[in-house]
C-alpha cells in the first residue's frame, strides 16, 4: 500500500514537471559566475557614453550578456583576452587607451558594429562585424554591459598572458 502511494506521488509530480503544472525554483538560474565574479545580484550602473552618464543592467542583463559573448565572442576572446592580438586584450585599461576608446556601452557597440584597428585607422579584418539584423540593439548593450562589468571586476580578465 505505502509503495503504491509513493509511486502514485511520483507519477504525479513527474507528469506535473512536464506538463509546465510545477516549475524549478528561481535559484536553479542562479549563474555563479554573475554573482560571485562580477560581483552583481542588484541592478549596477555601467558606463554607457564618455560624458559620465550611466545604466543600470540588471542581473538578467549580465546572464544575457555573458551568454551572448559565451556564444559569438569567447572563440577569439577567452576570458577577456585576444587570442589573436594577445596584447590588445578587453582589459578595462586596453579599452581606454583604444582610438578612440572602447571604456562606455556605447563605444563598444560602436566598434561591434564597425570594428577598427586598435589604433583606429583601419578597417579590423580580425574581428566580425555585429549587424543589427545579427543582434538587436538590446542584445549589443547587454553584451557589451557584461563585457565592461567583468573588466572592472573579474579578477584576471583580458590578461595578456595566454
Amino acid at each position: 500500500m505505502l509503495v503504491q502511494a509513493f509511486r502514485s506521488i511520483l507519477i504525479f509530480c513527474v507528469a506535473s514537471i512536464m506538463w509546465g503544472a510545477v516549475s524549478f525554483p528561481a535559484y536553479a538560474r542562479v549563474d555563479p559566475y554573475i554573482r560571485q565574479y562580477l560581483q552583481v545580484s542588484e541592478p549596477v550602473p555601467i558606463a554607457i557614453n564618455d560624458r559620465g552618464e550611466t545604466r543600470l543592467f540588471s542581473y538578467d542583463n549580465l546572464v544575457e550578456g555573458k551568454k551572448l559573448f559565451e556564444l559569438h565572442c569567447a572563440s577569439c576572446h577567452v576570458g577577456g583576452a585576444t587570442l589573436p592580438n594577445p596584447p590588445v586584450s578587453l582589459s578595462l585599461e586596453a579599452l581606454k587607451q583604444a582610438t578612440p576608446p572602447r571604456d562606455t556601452v556605447e563605444q563598444l557597440i560602436a566598434f561591434m558594429r564597425h570594428p577598427m584597428s586598435y589604433d583606429g585607422s583601419e578597417d579590423s579584418l580580425l574581428c566580425r562585424e555585429v549587424p543589427e539584423s545579427w543582434l538587436a540593439q538590446s542584445e549589443v548593450e547587454n553584451l557589451a554591459g557584461f563585457i565592461l562589468r567583468a573588466a572592472e571586476k573579474a579578477k584576471g580578465w583580458g590578461s595578456t598572458k595566454l
